[in-house]
């Protein structure tokens, strides 16, 4: 695809974006706002997990800790600035307290690898969760209010269905840049062979922790727009496991390491999940797990990787039929 075929999508889309709340009902524009929360924190995922093949199991750590950081900086000095513009800096600063949080502990944690760095993940992201939910400064256990500035006459789910699409926005056009840059080539070679990589001369261990603190930085700042989306939060509703299992089974299912893998593997999930089982509460679960199940067997590649492979083979042939 030439880049001005792309550009001239990419802004259809932005169209159809703002447009859409129109003829949707409540209910249909909270199931978007919540594809384009899961599809952003899919895509800021890949960037560690899908290019650089270090799969975080803890990656709900910094989306508890972004809603936390937010609305404690809102306790302390109050809101900065008037309407939604007050959410700019507490947003900010929750992002960035996650990206030094994960430069903090980088170097430690990216020295293991595979399971055990999956593992060592999961285990951050518990202890953060408990630390919060204990230490009775935080409150995570009563829990916290974080007011939303929504504009007078707005619907709230308008109101973030907006500004989640915003923030799906920079995380894609973040993760083409450092897909389609030095610093991306670096962490797929990482991915393929990090030994192979260090020897011919890949800063390794730089790149590592360049992608760790960038995924951290944009999962923290969706994070803390989540808390101002669900108004009163504890430990409990930011800190869920279920957050980092999403990310990973969206990647794989879409694609896992691919630009727009996660978030075709998001909009696969959400409408089996939010649309197409809603009305089988009872079983939901259980053919979810069943069709993610299949779903990973049959194309273990992800959609994108099938559709590759396709094409791949259909190639050759229609070379042999020209020769």
């Amino acid at each position: 695809m030439n880049r001005s075929l792309a550009l001239l999508l990419g802004l259809a889309a932005v169209v159809v974006i703002a447009v859409l709340p129109i003829w949707m009902g409540p209910f249909y524009t909270r199931v978007a706002q919540l594809f384009f929360f899961s599809a952003g924190l899919a895509i800021a995922w890949n960037i560690l997990g899908g290019f650089s093949g270090y799969w975080s199991f803890g990656h709900t750590a910094f989306i508890g800790m972004g809603a936390f950081a937010a609305a404690h900086l809102v306790g302390q000095i109050g809101p900065v600035g008037s309407g939604p513009w007050s959410m700019i800096v507490p947003v900010v600063f929750a992002g960035l307290l996650c990206g030094l949080f994960a430069l903090v502990i980088a170097y430690p944690i990216l020295r293991l690898r595979g399971i055990y760095f999956a593992i060592a993940m999961l285990g951050v992201g518990q202890v953060v969760g408990e630390l919060v939910n204990n230490i009775r400064w935080f409150q995570g256990g009563v829990g916290v209010f974080l007011a939303a500035p929504v504009p007078a006459g707005m619907p709230p789910e308008d109101f973030f269905y907006y500004v989640f699409a915003a923030l799906l926005i920079v995380c894609f056009v973040v993760s083409v840049l450092v897909r389609n840059s030095r610093f991306g080539y670096a962490l797929l070679a990482v991915r393929e062979d990090e030994d192979t990589a260090m020897m011919l001369g890949v800063a390794t261990e730089r790149y590592k922790i360049l992608a760790f603190v960038l995924s951290a930085t944009l999962v923290g700042t969706l994070g803390a727009v989540y808390g101002y989306s669900v108004g009163y939060f504890t430990t409990y509703t930011v800190f869920r496991l279920d957050f980092s299992l999403n990310m990973i089974v969206f990647c794989l299912i879409g694609g896992i390491g691919t630009l727009f893998g996660p978030i075709i593997g998001t909009a696969i999930m959400l409408f089996l999940t939010q649309v197409l089982l809603s009305r089988f509460l009872d079983i939901h679960l259980l053919i979810t797990g069943a069709l993610v199940v299949a779903i990973i067997l049959l194309v273990p590649g992800g959609i994108l990787g099938a559709v590759k492979q396709k094409f791949a083979r259909r190639a050759p042939a229609a070379k042999s039929v020209e020769a």
